[in-house]
C-alpha cells in the first residue's frame, strides 16, 4: 500500500467503530499517526488501537465530547504537543436521534446540532492556527447523504449535516489562502451497526433506491476520506464528494 501519509498525524474523532475505524485504519496502514476521540465506549476505542498497532501504524485514543468546545481545543493542543503537529483533521463523530417533528424534544435538537455541527465548527476552529503554522493541511467534514435529499423523522440529523456542508464551503473560502483544504463526504446507506437494525423489509425497499443494488462499505467511505485528505487531492477544496452507489445524484 502506498504509504502517502508517512510523518503526517491525523485526529479522527468518533474514531472508535464504524466508519470512523475504518478511516482510522485507512489512514494508519497508509503512514499516519492516528489519534482517535471516542466519547464513552472504551473497549472500542481499545480495540481500534489494537488493529491500528497491528498494521504498524502508532495510534492513540482520548476520550472527550465534540459538543464541548474546550475540550476540543485542549485535544488539539494535546495532540500537538505530543507530536508536534496535526496534518489531517476528520470530523467524523456524530449522533442520530430520530423523531417525528411534532414529537420532537428541544434537548434532543440541542444533543444532535452540538455534537454534529458545532463540535465540527469547534475543531475546525481549533487546528486553524496549528495548520496555518506548518503553512497547509486537510479537513474532511463526514456529512450524509441526509444532510442532501432529506428524510422524514430525522429533522435535526438532516439540519445538522445540510449545515455542515455549508460550513465546510464557508471554512473552505476562509483557509485556502493558507494552504488549508476543507471537503466533505456524504455517504450514503453503508453498512454498519446502525444500518444493520434497520428491518428487512425497509432495507429491501431502500436497496430499490441505490442503483449500484446495495448497501456501502465503511472501507470504502473510509478510501474516499483518504483521497480527499491526501495530496492527490491537493487541487480540491469545498468539495462534496458523494460515496452513495447513485442513491442520489
Amino acid at each position: 500500500m502506498h504509504r502517502d501519509f508517512e510523518n503526517k498525524v491525523a485526529l479522527v474523532t468518533g474514531g472508535s467503530r464504524g466508519i470512523g475505524r475504518a478511516i482510522a485504519l485507512e489512514l494508519g496502514k497508509r503512514g499516519a499517526t492516528v489519534v482517535i476521540s471516542y466519547a464513552g465506549n472504551e473497549a472500542a476505542a481499545t480495540e481500534t488501537v489494537k488493529l491500528l498497532a497491528d498494521v504498524g501504524a502508532k495510534c492513540k485514543a482520548l476520550r472527550f465530547d465534540v459538543a464541548d468546545t474546550e475540550a476540543c481545543s485542549q485535544a488539539v493542543d494535546g495532540v500537538v504537543k505530543e507530536f508536534g503537529r496535526l496534518d489531517v483533521l476528520v470530523n467524523n463523530a456524530g449522533v442520530a436521534i430520530d423523531g417525528l417533528l411534532m414529537r420532537f424534544k428541544d434537548e434532543d435538537w440541542d444533543k444532535t446540532l452540538d455534537t454534529n455541527l458545532k463540535g465540527a465548527f469547534a475543531l475546525m476552529r481549533a487546528v486553524a492556527r496549528p495548520m496555518m503554522k506548518q503553512k497547509g493541511g486537510a479537513v474532511v467534514n463526514v456529512s450524509s447523504i441526509v444532510g442532501e435529499m432529506g428524510n422524514g423523522g430525522q429533522a435535526a440529523y438532516a439540519a445538522s449535516k445540510a449545515g455542515l456542508l455549508g460550513l465546510t464551503k464557508a471554512v473552505a473560502k476562509e483557509l485556502s489562502s493558507r494552504n488549508i483544504r476543507v471537503n466533505a463526504v456524504t455517504p450514503g446507506f453503508i453498512d454498519t451497526d446502525m444500518t444493520q437494525s434497520i428491518p428487512a423489509e425497509m432495507k429491501e425497499k431502500m436497496l430499490g433506491q441505490i442503483p449500484l443494488s446495495r448497501l456501502g462499505s465503511a472501507e470504502e467511505v473510509a478510501k474516499s476520506v483518504a483521497f480527499l485528505a491526501s495530496d492527490a487531492a491537493s487541487y480540491i477544496t469545498g468539495e462534496v464528494l458523494k460515496v452513495n452507489g447513485g442513491m442520489y445524484m
